[in-house]
């Protein structure tokens, strides 16, 4: 409380543009309903999980200079930070000075009115050990008693000072004094001496193996003169080792040890790249992949995949879409998980199919459909283009796995790496930006245990054309930024509009130069085999392909025409020819169901198929010279027909040509509507109506509206007497969820009653702590229903389990 309570001074003595830095910084906390205290705002900003999204955003000095002021214990002052870190001339205190200004945009880290530093405490909590330190032997001595004191001030021949607090002062400050310490523990016997300097390193004592039957371990030998001395502390029931004070070690460390501290940035070999350069490589690797996704997407289409039983896409089916779509197996997964990302694609029982969502991004031009991939790409909570676990197992694309947020993270260190190189300057070799994303971003997945850091994330950079060049291209510009509407321009500008025409070789050959338009990539589909994609897509004309357009329905005259009518000059003859033999010898013979009947106008062609050997299975039967009756469905006479060679049709039962078009498969989307309402609570909720959730709110209005409001909310106590709750629906919910604070319970409330997703920290039944994104709330006290993005299916959730909530918040 004491923490929190500093922390909200602080945030009230800052001014609106400073207190609106730390909301643009930490935007988790200010998302609706918005805070109406600097007090709110602070238990917001304090919470464990909005200091986890905090925390793998941070470079590496700011992670070495807060665990540096961790290892000190918070409150410590400025001057011992930068003794610890060596930062002692003009410009290492001025790097430090820049570290400390960022952390406190962060709202981690803060001078007190005292001038002391403090951090908020889950921050501290991040390092079970920092720098290898325990905790200040103030803190290990909390439960001594005065006595206890007395004696080990006594055994370093230390006059023992009268009150307690004065013992444990006087103890701390000899304890601290290194040009004490050290001769101390020189003259001390050997195996304390050589016990303590280990332990100042920071290594733990193991206990020797002991033989079942054999006496205890008892303590390692020297610790008892260490702890008569307080140079290690015993817990006064003789739990767990004795610990070495955090004072202790770094005397014993030495003056000329200090916390690791790199301010400045690791240098990366680069060579001169002109804009023009980067622009073209971009522009030709994002061409190509939005190409190439559009062909994958195309084959899932037209043949949804079939999921595993374990969940995800195995490796033949991931194979089997590379064949089809003529592209690797990273294009596949790259372009399959930001497509179900960005709601293309969606589970449909045992297939991942296109949704109807689809069909609208595949009529749009090429700079379109690949933006929609690429901002998606941005804030994929995964690796897509990882294919292979640490045991070498092939992992499955469209898995489900829970959200990776160092994923995320490496992906914006590479941004963010790639973004800090000078102007006109690319990175020789695209793995040398490893180490600087791992300065930017060192808490990020860097998804390449055995290879180069970082190389996997790099790599789909370069195939989407984020990375060109070993330079940041526009697309990386405007995707760091996140303006979404700079990022739509950029690609209008770089990739060209689909392309309408196709050249038709006299080698029964189509080719595209680009990404084709989706009516050109139909027809081309429909009569012909796809060879190739990429940059240029390559078709191939054969009798199969044509006498397949015949049977969907198309005639042969409309094939002509259509393809003269994409074609960049006459169609050749060889093609014409083609078409019309093929188109010749179409419906010659005709099925049509009696269970079934198989008639046409040669008598000779309805002989030879009754005599056909391989038809026998069929029990063809002629009745008249132009009429045979068949034992087997029409589906699978009409099948085993065309398996021979024949190009029979199917008719109605009018006698009319039956047209064999199938509908695409098409998926729901991932989150289901909402569900009805029911009786008592839960309708009395749903009868409230759904609230209009409100637009995001700007931070500079919303640091003017805190800093006028007073400095602390009430919270409502109406089982009390107290005020009421602003709404019905936080009334319910603090009624039954007991171990929510009321700005959580506002969170929630305020989540269920616009349809807004909602991220909880859950207790289930087995003592288990998971932490859940829920969207489709709907209220049933003492439950919450929702549909579970982890389990991707409907769940209840108890409410008094719920023990804290935060609105999801990306990047």
């Amino acid at each position: 409380m004491q923490s929190r309570s500093t922390l909200a001074t602080w945030l009230s003595s800052l001014d609106g543009s400073r207190l609106a830095r730390v909301l643009e910084a930490r935007r988790d906390a200010m998302s609706s309903p918005e805070p109406r205290s600097v007090g709110e705002l602070a238990d917001r900003l304090q919470r464990p999980g909005s200091v986890a999204l905090a925390l793998p955003r941070l470079a590496l000095p700011h992670l070495q200079v807060a665990e540096a002021l961790a290892a000190l214990g918070a409150p410590a002052s400025c001057d011992a930070l930068a003794e610890l870190l060596g930062a002692t001339d003009d410009e290492s205190t001025r790097e430090l000075d820049v570290v400390l200004e960022a952390l406190a945009d962060q709202a981690l880290v803060w001078l007190d009115g005292a001038g002391k530093l403090r951090m908020v405490a889950p921050l501290r909590q991040a390092w079970d050990a920092p720098l290898g330190l325990d905790a200040p032997l103030e803190r290990l001595l909390a439960d001594a008693t005065s006595e206890d004191l007395r004696g080990m001030l006594a055994a370093l021949g230390i006059r023992p000072p009268g009150p307690k607090p004065q013992r444990l002062a006087a103890l701390v400050a000899h304890h601290s004094d290194p040009e004490q310490v050290v001769p101390l523990v020189a003259k001390a016997p050997e195996a304390a001496r050589k016990l303590l300097e280990r332990r100042a390193a920071g290594v733990p004592w193991q206990p020797p193996f002991i033989v079942f039957g054999a006496p205890g371990p008892g303590i390692e030998p020297g610790t008892l003169w260490a702890l008569e001395r307080g140079l290690l502390i015993q817990d006064r029931h003789a739990y767990g080792p004795a610990r070495m004070p955090a004072e202790v070690a770094l005397s014993l460390r030495g003056p000329g040890w200090h916390a690791p501290f790199a301010p400045v940035p690791p240098s990366v070999r680069s060579a001169f790249v002109t804009p023009a350069e980067v622009d073209h490589e971009a522009s030709v690797a994002a061409t190509a992949f939005a190409s190439r996704a559009v062909s994958v997407l195309s084959v899932c289409s037209a043949t949804a995949p079939t999921r595993l039983k374990s969940g995800g896409i195995g490796a033949r089916e991931l194979a089997r879409i590379g064949k089809a779509a003529q592209v690797d197996d990273a294009v596949v997964r790259l372009a399959l998980e930001t497509a179900y990302a960005s709601g293309l694609l969606g589970r449909d029982n045992d297939r991942v199919a296109p949704t109807e969502a689809y069909d609208a991004w595949a009529e749009q031009e090429p700079p379109e459909q690949f933006a929609v991939l690429l901002q998606a790409w941005r804030n994929l909570p995964l690796t897509p283009t990882e294919s292979r676990d640490e045991d070498n197992k092939a992992l499955p694309a469209l898995a489900g796995a829970p959200p990776c947020n160092g994923c995320v993270q490496a992906r914006h260190g590479l941004l963010a790496a790639a973004g800090q190189l000078p102007a006109g300057q690319g990175a020789t070799g695209g793995s040398g930006l490893g180490p600087l994303i791992s300065w930017h971003r060192p808490l990020a997945h860097s998804s390449s245990p055995d290879g180069a850091p970082f190389a996997t994330v790099i790599r789909e950079a370069e195939i989407l054309g984020v990375l060109a060049r070993g330079a940041l291209s526009a697309f990386g510009i405007r995707l760091r930024t996140g303006d979404t509407e700079a990022l739509g321009l950029e690609c209008r500008r770089l990739l060209p509009s689909a392309t309408a025409t196709a050249r038709i070789g006299a080698d029964l050959t189509a080719v595209v130069t680009g990404t084709p338009s989706a009516r050109l990539a139909s027809l081309l589909n429909a009569v012909a085999d796809r060879e190739a994609s990429g940059t240029a897509s390559v078709w191939r004309f054969s009798a199969d392909s044509i006498r397949r357009a015949l049977d969907a329905g198309r005639v042969c005259d409309d094939i002509t025409a259509d393809l003269a009518a994409v074609a960049a000059g006459p169609l050749p003859q060889p093609l014409s020819y083609l078409i019309a033999d093929i188109a010749r010898g179409h419906g010659r013979v005709r099925v049509t169901a009696a269970a079934c009947v198989v008639h046409g106008d040669e008598p000779a062609l309805l002989a030879e198929l009754a005599a056909h050997r391989k038809l026998a299975g069929l029990g063809l039967r002629q009745l008249a010279p132009t009429v045979l009756i068949s034992r087997s469905p029409l589906d699978t006479t009409l099948a085993t027909l065309r398996a021979e060679g024949y190009a029979p049709v199917a008719e109605t039962a009018e006698g009319t040509v039956r047209v064999e078009k199938t509908r695409p498969r098409r998926a729901p989307v991932p989150v289901p509507a909402p569900r009805g309402t029911g009786t008592g609570d839960r309708g009395r909720i749903a009868a409230m109506g759904r609230a209009k959730a409100p637009g995001p709110v700007d931070p500079d209005t919303l640091a003017a509206r805190l800093l006028a409001a007073p400095p602390t909310t009430p919270e409502p106590a109406p089982f009390d007497g107290g005020p009421l709750f602003a709404t019905d629906t936080e009334e319910i919910v603090a009624w039954w969820a007991k171990n929510l604070p009321y700005s959580d319970v506002r969170q929630l409330a305020h989540a269920i009653d616009v349809g807004a997703p909602i991220t909880v920290d859950y207790v289930d039944a087995s003592g288990n702590r998971t932490v859940r994104t829920l969207s489709r709330l709907e209220l049933d006290p003492p439950y919450l229903e929702a549909w579970c993005h982890l389990r991707e299916d409907d769940r209840v959730f108890t409410l008094s389990r719920i023990h804290g909530v935060m609105s999801p918040v990306h990047e």
